[in-house]
Order: structure tokens, then C-alpha cells, then sequence
């Protein structure tokens, strides 16, 4: 138990100290939408999503109804589903249902990364060793960034604000140079972003129910124009093509 959990927690560090950057980056502009401290703090410690507590508090400062929060955060974060049930293939017998509930509180992109990197079944004491550190960084940074934000000039703060966008950029630029479907979606879904923006008519469409259009709808056109064939749909495919050979 103390060996898989001592693991669990050096896996999670570099987890933790790049939390520990973003979520400052969170609470510096938790506090410019009118947040307090204490506030922001409570969002990261009950939600540790990035995308979708910059979503809600986007959508908290422009007075959104909480089923359009409801449904922006659904379609935000529907991918933790996915990341879990993939992620649960690797887990052994030890995990009870409430462990699991626990534990995919805290399964973020990163942790489920590391999960899955792990070429044995993964236990209960990795996972929530795997977890502290990356916890206590998202809230820690939270805090230290929203009270920061209170002491800061304006215009500090709007510069700091700044870094979690940057964060994003930082994630989707490098696979758009690479990979063409990513490359088409993110552009469609930045010209619907723009269209819903500026466009008379559609810019009175709430930020909430915008944000689900533009990823609904640049998804969708993604999996249509590019649909993954699994393993098993690629050998057949290959053998098919070695039966047609001469």
C-alpha cells in the first residue's frame, strides 16, 4: 500500500506544479469577474476542470440561467466520462464503487494520461496517491492567484488574466501543425465562435448555448469527415486487401 501510494504521489508532482501555474492564471480572472477569493476557491476545490470553471465563471458574470451553466458544463466535461470508462479497463479488483465515485472526482486529462501510461492494473493507493498533489496544486493556486488578484493594479491583473488563454493555445496549437482533422475543427469552430459573435441575429444567442453549438457542431463535422477506424475494422481491412492482391 505505502510503496503504490509513495509512487502514485512522485507521478502526480509534475501534475501539481503545472496546476499550480494555470489555476493561479483561474483566479486571477475568477476575481475580475466579480469573484471573491474564498469563491474562486470553492469552485476549484468542488470541480478541478480548467475549461469548464473558466466557462462558468464566464457565463456566472454574464447572469446565465443554470440550465444553460447546466448544459454548457455537460458538454464541456463530457469527455471525463470517456477518459473513465477507458481509464476503469485498467483498474484491478480492489475498487468498489465509492472508490471509483471518489477517485473520478479527480481524473483530469493529465492524471488520466499518467493512469493509462501505466503498463500493470493500477490499484486504489496509486490513484489517490496520484491525486494529492494535483488537488492540492489546482486549489492552492486558486486561492493564491485570486488573492493575488485583489492586491494587483487593473492592469496586471487583465495581463495575468491572459495566461490561462495561453494555457489553451498551448494545447491545441501543437496537434493543429500536425494533424489535419484537428487542424479543420478547431478552425470551424473558431469561425462559428466568430459568426455567433458578431453576426446580427446570432450574437443574441447566450454564451452558454454558443459554447455548445460551436463544440457540438465542429465535433460532429470533425467525426464525419474524419471517422477513426478501430483495431479491429483496420486488420479486416487489411486482410481484405490482401485477399484482392494477386
Amino acid at each position: 500500500m505505502n510503496a503504490n501510494f509513495r509512487r502514485g504521489l512522485r507521478d502526480g508532482i509534475p501534475i501539481g506544479l503545472g496546476y499550480l501555474s494555470v489555476a493561479f492564471a483561474f483566479g486571477i480572472q475568477a476575481v475580475s469577474m466579480g469573484l471573491t477569493p474564498l469563491q474562486a476557491l470553492l469552485i476549484s476545490m468542488t470541480n478541478v476542470t480548467s475549461a469548464g470553471q473558466l466557462a462558468g465563471i464566464t457565463l456566472i458574470g454574464a447572469g446565465a440561467s443554470l440550465m444553460e451553466m447546466g448544459l454548457t458544463q455537460l458538454t464541456i466535461n463530457l469527455r471525463y466520462a470517456l477518459m473513465s470508462l477507458s481509464l476503469s479497463q485498467k483498474l484491478d479488483g480492489s475498487m468498489h464503487t465509492l472508490q471509483r465515485l471518489i477517485f473520478s472526482f479527480c481524473n483530469t486529462d493529465e492524471i488520466f494520461a499518467v493512469a493509462s501510461s501505466v503498463k500493470s492494473r493500477v490499484g486504489k493507493y496509486y490513484l489517490y496517491g496520484l491525486m494529492v498533489f494535483p488537488y492540492v496544486g489546482w486549489a492552492s493556486g486558486t486561492f493564491i492567484g485570486s488573492a493575488a488578484g485583489t492586491l494587483l493594479p487593473a492592469f496586471v491583473r487583465t495581463a495575468l488574466g491572459i495566461a490561462i488563454y495561453g494555457m489553451f493555445l498551448a494545447i491545441i496549437i501543437p496537434p493543429m501543425r500536425s494533424q489535419k482533422p484537428v487542424r479543420t475543427v478547431v478552425i470551424l469552430a473558431g469561425l462559428m465562435s466568430i459568426l455567433l459573435r458578431y453576426v446580427p441575429g446570432l450574437r443574441s444567442i447566450p454564451a452558454g448555448y454558443a459554447i455548445i453549438l460551436c463544440a457540438v457542431v465542429a465535433s460532429t463535422v470533425g467525426a464525419l469527415l474524419f471517422p477513426v477506424e478501430d483495431a479491429q475494422e483496420a486488420q479486416d481491412d487489411g486482410e481484405k486487401k490482401g485477399d484482392e492482391e494477386p
